[in-house]
Order: C-alpha cells, then structure tokens, then sequence
C-alpha cells in the first residue's frame, strides 16, 4: 500500500478522571481521537501488605485466572441477550439473518473483554476486572457496532450464498473464492476490534487502518488466523459452545499475536 491510513484529526474531550460516567456513550467520556484509551482509576494508595506478597508467579497466575473467568462471565452476561435468541433458532439456512440479529450484541462485548484483558492489573492485591470491562463496554460499544454490524451483514450474505450455492449457477471455483472472502473478512475484524477496543479512531479510519495491517503485520494475521481454525475445528468436533466457553482465553492470545499492531499504530497513527 502506497500510503497509511490517517488517524482522526480532530480532538474529542478527554476521558472522565473516575471510571464512572454521567452518561455511557457520551463523546465525553472517550479519550482524544487518535489516542489510546487509557485507565481513568485514581493512583493506587501503598498497600499495607508485604512488598512481597503478590507479585510471585503464584500470584501472577491467580490475578490471571481471577480475570479471565470474571471477563468471561461479564462476556456471557453482556451478548446474553442475543445468545438466548441463538438458542431459540433452529439450524436451518433460512434463520441466518435472524442469527446475524442475535449475534449483534456480541460485539460490543468483545469490544469491551479485550479492553479490560489489555488493561489487567497483575498484582493480586488489587484486581478489578469488572469495573475495567464495563468501562470498556461504554466506551466501545457503538464504535464497535458501527464496524461489526456492517461486518456481520456482509459474512450474512456469504453464508446465505454458501448454503444455497447449488441454487445459484454459478461454477464450483466461486464457492472457494467466496469462503476465502469471508476468512479474509473475519481476520480483518479481529484487527478491526483491537483497534476499536484500544484507540480512539473514527470507524472508517479504524476500517482502513484494519485493511492496513492485514498484510503489513502477516505475523499477526496469521495468528489470528490460526485462532480462527483452532476454534473452526474445537467447535466441530466438540460443541458449538465452544467459542462462548473459551471465549476470554482465545481473545487474551489474539491481544498478544496483536502486539505489533498495538505498537505500530501507538507509534505512527496516534498524537
């Protein structure tokens, strides 16, 4: 690509100095366009505890269990709504649009689980990953809407075309081509949430910036893509819950495969 994406140039007002907001979603309460969101909390006072105590791997290990399973059950509780729907529906090909409906809070909620993974205290004397995920939550949620609704429309449509290929004419070699479209859209939405989870971009220059680094960081790519297969064929083989289950871990390792995304766009793309 000849040119990179411009960040926002625009400033937006400057994150709330609590966590709690007057109003959720309000441009107020989001970090200046172009920069990464930060940990509104106050200074942690001293602990009058052992300087010790905390910081072994024992520890570390125990704040790490602590915050995935509370990400992973604020996970669940925040996409319930449509993951009730998706229980509800049937297999049948023709429920694909209302699944695509059901699976629009989804996410904002992963939105939300990537901010507070990103933002993990590991110090076990003071962990707070409920408070960090529902600051995620307000802050990225019709960011995240604004990328994943059209996302999920567009992956709507290759599935129904899937589907209903033998209905449609077309040669053998489209039905390849189209699965490979929608595996390059997915690997462009696990960039695209990152994004939108840790900076303050506008949707169509997280969108590009997304595009951006589909090819620029293949390492990245490739480990989301493997994320990808790994729960394509766990969710085969053994449950289609699968994904809700493992949900916190799997996007915990596609936050560290994204390290180099992370970086370049905090170097290049922010003010």
């Amino acid at each position: 690509m000849s040119s990179r994406p411009a960040a926002r140039t625009e400033l937006r007002a400057g994150p709330a100095p609590t966590v709690r907001a007057d109003r959720p979603g309000t441009a107020a309460h989001r970090p200046p366009a172009g920069q990464r969101h930060q940990d509104s909390r106050p200074p942690r006072a001293p602990h009058p505890t052992p300087a010790s105590f905390g910081t072994g791997s024992l520890s570390r290990a125990a704040a790490l269990i602590h915050t995935l399973l509370t990400v992973e059950a604020l996970l669940l509780v925040a996409a319930s709504p449509g993951l009730a729907g998706l229980l509800l529906l049937g297999p049948a090909p023709a429920n694909l649009p209302l699944a695509a409906v059901c699976l629009l809070p989804l996410g904002p909620a992963t939105a939300a689980a990537v901010y507070a993974l990103d933002h993990r205290d590991r110090d076990l004397t003071d962990l707070h990953p409920a408070r960090s995920y529902w600051r995620g939550w307000r802050l990225n949620a019709v960011p995240a809407l604004k990328l994943w609704t059209p996302l999920l429309a567009w992956l709507t449509v290759i599935a129904f075309t899937l589907t209903h290929f033998a209905a449609t004419g077309l040669p053998g070699w489209w039905a390849v081509l189209l699965a490979a479209v929608g595996a390059g859209s997915l690997l462009w939405g696990a960039h695209a949430l990152v994004l939108t989870a840790l900076f303050a971009f506008r949707a169509r220059d997280t969108a590009r910036l997304a595009g951006y680094f589909l090819f620029r960081h293949g390492r990245a790519t490739l480990g989301a893509a493997s994320l990808l297969v790994l729960t394509a064929a766990g969710t085969a083989v053994l449950t289609e819950a699968l994904p809700a289950l493992l949900a916190a871990p799997l996007l915990l390792s596609l936050l560290h495969s994204s390290r180099p995304v992370i970086a370049e766009t905090q170097e290049d793309f922010t003010e």
